[in-house]
C-alpha cells in the first residue's frame, strides 16, 4: 500500500527520483500514464493488469469508454529506475500534469500520483474545504 506525501524536484533531463518508500511496493519497472485531475498515476505491474483486465471489459460500442481507454493508454509508458531510484518522465506527461521543476509525489492505496507543486496545492486546498462533506456523501467511515 501506497501512502504519505513527498516533494522533490525534476532535473534537467527529466528525471525524477522517486520516494525511497515507494521504490519496493512499485518495482524496477512499472507504468506511468495521464491521471485524473490533471496528475499522473504510477502503477505497480500488477495493479497495471488489474486495471487493464477491467478497461478491456468496457463496452467498446459506447464512445465514452472508448474515448477514456484511448487516452488512457496512449499516456502509458512503461517506467524503469536506475540504480539512484530516479525515472525519466516523457515531456509529454510532464507537460499533461503541468509539471515543470517542483513536484509532488503521493501515495494513493494501490498507485502512486505525482504532481505539479502548484496543481496539488490547488487541488488540496479546495478538497481539504469539503473533506468532511465528501466522507458524509460517499460512505459511513466511522473514523
Amino acid at each position: 500500500m501506497f501512502m504519505g506525501e513527498y516533494r522533490h524536484t525534476i532535473d534537467s533531463k527529466g528525471r525524477l527520483i522517486i520516494p525511497v518508500k515507494f521504490r519496493e511496493g512499485l518495482g524496477p519497472s512499472f507504468v506511468a500514464t495521464k491521471g485524473l485531475d490533471s496528475c499522473l498515476f504510477l502503477y505497480p505491474r500488477e495493479e497495471w493488469s488489474n486495471l487493464e483486465q477491467k478497461l478491456k471489459a468496457l463496452p467498446f460500442t459506447r464512445a465514452d469508454a472508448r474515448a477514456f481507454v484511448r487516452f488512457f493508454f496512449s499516456g502509458a509508458t512503461e517506467c524503469e529506475m536506475d540504480r539512484q531510484g530516479r525515472i525519466l518522465l516523457p515531456p509529454n506527461l510532464r507537460e499533461y500534469a503541468g509539471i515543470e521543476k517542483d513536484v509532488v509525489v503521493i501515495g494513493v492505496s494501490n498507485r502512486v500520483e505525482v504532481w505539479s507543486e502548484e496543481g496539488w496545492r490547488a487541488y488540496s486546498s479546495k478538497a481539504e474545504q469539503a473533506y468532511e462533506e465528501i466522507a458524509e456523501k460517499i460512505v459511513d467511515l466511522e473514523l
